[in-house]
């Protein structure tokens, strides 16, 4: 099987189910940056994290796979033939128990922090820009066209549960957070 097909060559790609769409739709925008933020966590990956860390973001990383899929599924999409997954409220629950232990371990936040910290850290909080940056253009897409709720609320809470992660990923290297001074 080759990797290129040459179908997209003239700026359109396939959603699932077929219609073909231009390159530059709020849809693709939205699942693209999906795509990055995907990753961009794998690369958080290749550095030594936390064994804990390691474990959550192995499975956000399986559940954007989901998200992304949904993203390129219309809700009113008949002529798939396979049944897709869609984000559930389930994995957003996952995120808010994820957050929950980890900042139940962290020191409470009375400032502003600035970005970064060790590398792996560093790497959380830009990861935590992607994922807002995504957000925003799933909410782009859900002015325009219908679509499940659930993703908007899955990447609020990812982006707070890769915010919490940076920090952890600090105390447990012992990296002090910088607060911000205006």
């Amino acid at each position: 099987m080759k990797i290129y097909t040459k179908t997209g060559d003239k700026g359109t790609t396939s959603l699932f189910g077929g219609k073909r769409v231009s390159k530059s739709e709020s849809r693709i925008s939205a699942y693209g940056t999906v795509d990055e933020l995907n990753a961009s966590i794998g690369v958080i990956l290749s550095e030594n994290v936390d064994v804990q860390t390691k474990e959550i973001l192995i499975k956000v990383q399986n559940q954007l796979f989901t998200l992304g899929s949904d993203l390129a599924t219309p809700l009113n999409e008949s002529k798939i033939r396979i049944e897709l997954p869609r984000v559930k409220k389930e994995m957003t629950l996952f995120l808010e128990k994820s957050i929950d232990k980890i900042e139940s371990g962290l020191p409470e936040l009375k400032n502003f922090i600035l970005p970064g910290g060790i590398k792996s850290a560093a790497l959380l909080h830009f990861s935590r820009t992607v994922c807002r940056r995504a957000e925003r253009n799933v909410v782009e897409l859900m002015a325009r066209e219908q679509i499940n709720t659930e993703i908007v609320k899955y990447l609020n809470r990812l982006s707070d549960l890769l915010f919490s992660l940076a920090r952890y990923e600090n105390m447990v290297n012992d990296e002090p957070e910088e607060e911000w001074y205006p």
